[in-house]
């Protein structure tokens, strides 16, 4: 095992902030104890924001160019969390410096920029790099024990899957163009939170084989230039001057995976959703349910019950369920989880391998760079699609 590993987070926006909180409090989850986590810069061209939370996590240092961060001795470990554009040439200079890499999804703004990433993660994998991405809600107890549930056979045969991600970043037609609104088809809400919803579902519902009734729609087609720097979904002071939104506030489609059939929807304009991921899954036997609005619990229905009590129960989230138990200072029932959680379980599941800890002892491991490439493949399969009016596209 090392003695102890070096880490950098490269991006100091909102999920620049959950990687570098994660990677603080990693270590002091689960067993057994990970080497020394030396929190050792954060990268960030803005240099005041980089300064600050560089100075608010307790990382040593900030630097301005992500090359400082490669040719440093003293870093091992590194997230990549800046605009998708940008990941392919950091994330391929990175693994030539040998450093391992956690990227944010999607993996990148193309495919094509995507599998030439995954080729490079296989090159690194043969000399001992790690390279994963970042695929945060399958860390989620709740959604755990829903595929737990389902693999048990508790619920019967699954007959539908119904997923739901509503978010309100973008519902004001004053929030400044950035580069989260400008791509193609299927990089707004789709590649946002619907890539998200993807992965669960098919962790669910088992691989997607065809995606049909792809629709998208840009409700607010115009936005101001922003007078300063945008960070993350943040407001600010804006000119005169507008910009076009060229990919989706909106999308909706129909998927048939391994298992069953079923429906996703995602939005970033839905007003007072600002973060409504719900994931709903249907069986012969019964149901269940679990949704980010109240993500320590989860809601159960099965149909041996008594007519007379039927329906949905409400179970709160403990030591019985996945992910849970032997993590947390008050390890009990009700305590709660929430969203940022998700972040220190990915970044300790990516230490634990890099640290060499056997499978048999850690948290699942991260995902690929080839189920990042799977999980672009299965948008671009709804973008497709949508630009054919809705007909059916196979999923590679």
């Amino acid at each position: 095992m090392h003695a102890s590993l070096g880490v950098a987070v490269i991006g100091a926006g909102m999920a620049g902030k959950a990687h570098a909180a994660a990677y603080r409090a990693a270590s002091t989850l689960y067993a057994p104890v990970l080497p020394d986590i030396r929190l050792v810069a954060i990268g960030d061209v803005f240099a005041p924001l980089g300064e600050e939370t560089a100075k608010r996590f307790g990382f040593e240092r900030h630097v301005t160019d992500w090359r400082e961060i490669a040719a440093a001795d003293d870093i091992d470990v590194v997230s990549v969390v800046v605009a998708n554009s940008l990941h392919r040439e950091i994330v391929e200079g990175l693994l030539a410096a040998g450093k391992h890499v956690l990227c944010e999804k999607p993996l990148s703004d193309t495919i094509e920029d995507a599998r030439a990433m995954a080729d490079a993660a296989r090159g690194a994998e043969a000399n001992g790099v790690i390279a994963r991405i970042g695929f945060s809600y399958l860390r989620a107890p709740g959604i755990a024990f829903l595929h737990k549930l389902i693999e048990e056979g508790r619920l019967g045969d699954v007959l539908h899957f119904s997923g739901r991600y509503w978010t309100d970043y973008a519902s004001r037609p004053d929030a400044p163009i950035s580069w989260r609104y400008q791509g193609p088809a299927g990089t707004g809400a789709l590649g946002d939170v619907g890539s998200h919803l993807s992965y669960i579902a098919e962790y669910l519902c088992g691989p997607v084989r065809e995606v049909s009734g792809g629709r998208f729609h840009t409700a607010i087609t115009e936005r101001p230039q922003p007078l300063g720097r945008v960070v993350g979904h943040t407001r600010g002071n804006v000119s005169n001057e507008t910009a076009p939104v060229t990919n989706d506030d909106y999308a909706t489609f129909n998927a048939e995976f391994a298992r069953c059939i079923g429906t996703i929807e995602v939005s970033r304009v839905a007003a007072g959703h600002p973060n409504s991921c719900t994931v709903e899954i249907f069986g012969s036997q019964g149901a269940a349910r679990w949704t980010q609005t109240n993500p320590s619990q989860v809601e159960v229905v099965l149909h041996d019950e008594h007519s007379d009590v039927a329906g949905y129960r409400t179970i709160p989230l403990g030591p019985e369920h996945p992910h849970y138990a032997g993590g947390w200072a008050m390890d009990a029932p009700g305590v709660g989880i929430g969203q940022n959680d998700l972040f220190v379980h990915q970044a300790r599941a990516f230490l634990e391998e890099i640290a060499g800890i056997p499978t048999s002892e850690s948290l699942p491991r991260c995902k690929s760079f080839d189920d990042g490439v799977h999980n672009m493949e299965f948008l671009a399969a709804v973008a497709e699609s949508a630009a054919r009016g809705g007909t059916a596209v196979a999923v590679r």
